[in-house]
């Protein structure tokens, strides 16, 4: 037997998941009550309606960021408020957008008197929830922008039907530097427009060795038999598009990066940001394993990485996986992406 084949045997098919749950209905109020009384210095939690604000408010006068999603993807969203980065993040019900109300609320809370632009990944309910928010602010007198985030390769359509691409990890990419550029005074329109300049400018794809299990669920959202990969998973528990031969850590990177930087028209002299990211279940080792292909891949095509993140940023619940995050990368998107954040999950 093989390295390879007692790795792959080691994956259970079907396998039963115990978690730490009291009642499946209570876990995202008993989660946000726990990182309120963790981080009390960083965020508040409102309890109705839900959503959770900065502990300590931006200044008056300069443009404020909301974001938000369904829960499960921890840190993401929650993770991200606080200096430099999110005024505000409304956690729906676990893979459900939150309501329109609760966007409104945490809209008009975060309001700092220059404007609010709304980050929002491309899913059906956030972008309907987030637009009649809006359309209620701006009646309101709060003027709002949108962002929305389209960066998962595997959903691009050849037709130009549907949805579009979903919304996954280059998600904190954009949330960092519309933050950032809110923090330093650019006013509504010029934090939108970086936004959108990060969102069309980023792409991710993510593979999967084993689905998540919903809390309260024995078992997972789908099953793989332990030769396959799920290929293309979403971050809401999705199948993939398509199944493929259970690989090597560095055969499984490269089918994740090269069609990235196929479809980015990355090459020689160019920069990026790149995120390796966890999709819940995979361990810190392996990421960085993953990681360091992503890094030769690029280096031998001459891209460099300028700045990275290795870890869970954008979750699946308890998915076995990950996913590679490549955003293009300029002097002005580098100084706002080092410009200082202190959120739960980033800090700097």
């Amino acid at each position: 037997m093989t390295a390879q084949d007692s790795i792959a045997g080691q994956l259970l098919v079907g396998a039963q998941r115990r978690q730490f749950v009291n009642e499946p209905g209570d876990i995202v109020a008993e989660a946000l009550e726990g990182l309120e009384g963790a981080y009390p210095r960083l965020i508040r939690w409102n309890r109705e309606p839900s959503f959770v604000i900065r502990a300590e408010p931006a200044p008056a006068g300069r443009v404020a960021v909301v974001s938000g999603g369904g829960s499960g993807h921890e840190p993401l969203h929650v993770g991200m408020v606080g200096e430099g980065m999110l005024d505000a993040a409304v956690p729906g019900a676990v893979f459900a957008s939150p309501t329109a109300g609760q966007i409104l609320a945490a809209t008009q809370a975060a309001a700092r008197d220059a404007g609010v632009v709304h980050v929002v990944k491309n899913y059906t309910g956030d972008v309907l929830n987030f637009a009649i928010a809006a359309e209620v602010a701006s009646d309101d007198g709060i003027e709002v922008r949108q962002v929305l985030v389209d960066d998962d390769l595997a959903t691009t359509s050849t037709t130009g039907d549907g949805p579009g691409r979903r919304g996954t990890a280059a998600t904190v990419i954009v949330e960092k530097i519309v933050g950032a550029a809110a923090a330093a005074g650019a006013d509504l329109d010029r934090v939108a427009a970086l936004g959108r300049r990060v969102a069309t400018t980023s792409r991710s794809m993510a593979v999967a060795l084993a689905a998540g299990a919903h809390p309260g669920r024995a078992y997972p959202s789908f099953d793989l038999p332990s030769d396959e990969v799920e290929f293309g998973v979403g971050i809401h528990g999705e199948r993939g598009v398509g199944r493929r031969a259970f690989a090597t850590a560095d055969e499984l990177a490269d089918q994740l990066v090269r069609p990235l930087v196929a479809d980015l028209s990355i090459g020689r002299g160019d920069r990026v940001i790149a995120i390796t990211n966890g999709l819940g279940a995979t361990t810190g080792l392996e990421l960085a394993v993953v990681h360091r292909r992503v890094t030769l891949i690029l280096e031998a095509a001459g891209i460099t990485i300028e700045r990275a993140l290795v870890g869970p940023y954008v979750t699946s619940l308890d998915m076995a996986g990950c996913s590679v995050t490549l955003t293009r990368a300029d002097d002005e998107l580098l100084a706002l992406w080092d410009a200082p954040v202190r959120t739960i999950a980033l800090s700097w």
